[in-house]
């Protein structure tokens, strides 16, 4: 198995039995895990190696953090205490975390009925609302760790970039439908940005408490329900709308790049009900996610400077929909806000 955790020190440590299967599961690009069947029960078995999250002590603010969300009813698997009373156990150098297994799978927007997206605003606009009553305040709290910063794009370096870009594409050999795309992407990108650099956004507004990365796949569902909210390790404070409008953009897409408006509508009407949110700060957190889709270029830079193709199959309706987003802006803006 490669990156085999050390079971044996890990499951006495936990007094959670002998070992009987462990196999690695999906379960995001910077972390590793495991479904681990042992004598004494089934759990998710977490290798934390990310190096901008995996320090124990903030591990455990979030494990303590995901706690209090769990006594107020939110949705999540908070991780078991071992022996020391630690929720994390660093062996070898290296840090684990030892979480209830818990059974379900993931649904995206297109398997979501309107109701079920109503739910799933409702659901973020809750982790938003419980945030706020269970952590420290706001101005007290560290810079959060986030892959979104709150300076929008300076298309100047955008610009940059998509010349860089294109030098990799006209390098690639043996030339592939990949490349293809990419080119005509970026080309049409940087059109677009020529066309509507002026309508770059301001430093974000108000912040709270956010998860951090809320997509399909960090969102584990029993039968129709909820079950879990999984991957806290962005847990921040940042703009609480844009998590909102970010994650819709992802769940509700669909594969020519179109957002499945009706959905979004009933899904962001129950976000801000649950979040407090006003309509004029989704319609600012919906500019500033737009921005942030036409100048952000990470798939075909995972792709080409990493050689990393895991993202690969995303780029063709994310690479779209900056283009669909544009066009039908008001249309957009309007599904978030009324």
């Amino acid at each position: 198995m490669p990156h085999a955790p050390p079971l044996g020190a890990l499951l006495r440590l936990y007094a959670a039995g002998t070992a009987l299967t462990c196999e690695p599961v999906d379960q995001g690009l910077l972390n590793r895990g495991y479904r681990l069947c042992t004598t004494r029960g089934r759990y998710f078995l977490k290798h934390h190696f990310d190096p901008d999250t995996a320090d124990p002590a903030a591990i455990e603010r979030r494990h303590r953090a995901t706690q209090r969300l769990a006594d107020l009813g939110v949705p999540v698997a908070p991780p078991l205490a071992h022996r020391e009373g630690r929720t994390v156990a660093v062996v070898g150098g290296h840090a684990y975390a030892l979480h209830p297994w818990i059974d379900g799978g993931h649904r995206h927007g297109g398997q979501l009925t309107r109701a079920e997206s109503a739910r799933l605003g409702a659901l973020l606009g809750a982790v938003h609302a419980c945030l706020e009553r269970v952590m420290p305040p706001k101005g007290r709290t560290r810079p959060a760790t986030s892959p979104h910063p709150v300076e929008s794009a300076d298309p100047a370096d955008t610009f940059a970039l998509i010349d860089d870009l294109l030098a990799h594409v006209r390098r690639h050999r043996p030339a592939d439908a990949f490349d293809e795309l990419a080119r005509h992407r970026l080309l049409e990108r940087r059109a677009l940005l020529e066309q509507h650099a002026g309508r770059r956004p301001p430093r974000g507004g108000s912040v709270g408490w956010v998860h951090g990365d809320f997509h399909p796949f960090n969102l584990l569902y029993k039968d129709d329900a909820p079950a879990a909210i999984v991957d806290w390790d962005r847990l921040g404070v940042q703009p609480r709308a844009e998590e909102a409008v970010r994650a819709a953009a992802i769940f509700f897409v669909r594969p020519s790049g179109r957002l499945h408006l009706p959905k979004v509508r009933a899904y962001a009407r129950a976000y801000r009900r649950a979040a407090g949110a006003t309509p004029s700060e989704l319609a600012a957190a919906v500019h500033r996610v737009w921005w942030e889709r036409l100048n952000d270029f990470w798939m075909l830079r995972w792709h080409y400077e990493r050689g990393d193709t895991r993202a690969d199959c995303q780029f063709p309706a994310a690479s779209a929909l900056a283009v669909w987003w544009t066009r039908e802006y008001d249309a957009v803006c309007d599904a978030f806000v009324r």
